[in-house]
């Protein structure tokens, strides 16, 4: 299928629009939308919240009567289904649209090109797979909750330039400038949870709230608890919605935390921790698409080596610090290099005075 440069160009703008529900839409994807009729863009829209109208819908609003013999850009398949609103694909046929290009077909299995074969029934045309890497981009907590039934883990760090995160005396604040740190709480509003473990809690007594960026909720916040310990009094209970996940049956310490607004899992594995992945799994079923990992380098060390790390996003600070400080990732020694974890170098640019770095594990 070709395109040509005026499909590009509106499909680009449907993806700037989607881009605008960035922070809003969870658990939905971010969805956009541009109606075209004799050239003229007649409607445009963006899925904002869920429970509320879609892309489509919005343009289709805008548009009017003027939607009639449009062309739809779309960055995700329209729906078919009934959700807690109509289908989409259904309106767009209503409406009288002519053409229907998305991006990329749903991954939800719910829909999953019933969208497209309901538009190609009612005879209009469509395409699919228009600037596809782009979208699946926006959406990739989406995509990886509806095909793995697991969201997108992204492992967030603060290093000097040899790698390390804190003092032996556990001193960590602040090794990067306040541009990333400012950059940091961005990552962390796009995502639907933040992770973090005891050890984290303990020692920093973090909030892991997103602050100095607008925005229009705050994450769910998890603590990794294998025995409890998390004391009543830290800053994590405060702020907003938090789960600690815990592997000891401890009902006194658990309804201690519950009085104190947490909400309690077990989810123990045989080793008598936390199974991760099932973790991960039970966040999914919740709307999770994308978690956030905020943590130390015991926490970093079990996610990576359980296979659940899909990004990095490492900020380093031109500074050493030295051997005896604590390092990112708690991982066993390897025999030999091959056995080594490789990475895809995603982006690299400097944010203030730091350099960050976005790299996919392979």
């Amino acid at each position: 299928m070709s395109f040509s440069a005026v499909d590009h160009g509106m499909m680009g703008r449907a993806l700037q629009l989607a881009e605008s529900g960035l922070w809003t839409t969870t658990p939905n994807p971010r969805v956009g939308c541009v109606l075209v009729r004799d050239g003229e863009v007649v409607g445009e829209g963006w899925h904002e919240r869920a429970g509320e109208a879609h892309a489509e819908v919005h343009a289709l609003r805008e548009a009017g009567d003027r939607a009639r013999g449009a062309t739809a850009y779309v960055t995700l398949e329209p729906c078919s289904h009934h959700g807690r609103t109509p289908p989409c694909a259904g309106a767009l046929v209503a409406a009288g649209v002519s053409r229907v290009v998305a991006a990329m077909t749903d991954p939800n299995p719910l829909v999953a090109g019933r969208g497209l074969a309901l538009l190609q029934a009612a005879g209009i045309a469509t395409a699919s797979g228009l600037m596809e890497s782009e979208a699946r981009e926006l959406n990739i907590g989406f995509v990886s909750r509806m095909t793995r039934g697991r969201p997108w883990l992204r492992l967030k760090a603060a290093a000097s330039l040899d790698g390390k995160t804190a003092l032996d005396n556990g001193s960590s604040q602040w090794i990067t400038g306040p541009a990333a740190r400012r950059d940091g709480h961005a990552w962390r509003a796009r995502a639907c949870a933040i992770l973090t473990g005891i050890g984290t809690v303990r020692d920093d007594d973090p909030q892991l709230t997103v602050r100095g960026v607008d925005t229009p909720r705050q994450p769910l916040r998890v603590v990794v608890d294998s025995r409890l310990e998390t004391p009543l009094t830290a800053r994590i209970l405060s702020g907003g919605p938090v789960l600690v996940a815990a592997a000891v049956d401890d009902e006194n310490k658990a309804n201690s935390l519950r009085a104190a607004g947490a909400e309690v899992l077990l989810l123990p594995n045989a080793s008598g921790k936390v199974e991760l992945k099932d973790l991960l799994e039970e966040l999914a079923r919740r709307g999770v698409n994308e978690t956030h990992a905020e943590a130390g380098f015991k926490l970093n060390g079990s996610l990576l080596r359980a296979g659940l790390v899909d990004e990095l996003l490492l900020y380093l600070a031109p500074c050493l610090i030295g051997h005896a400080a604590a390092g990112i990732f708690n991982l066993p020694a390897l025999a030999a290099l091959g056995d080594r974890q490789r990475l895809e170098i995603r982006d690299l640019r400097q944010v203030g005075e730091d350099i960050r770095l976005i790299a996919r594990c392979r």
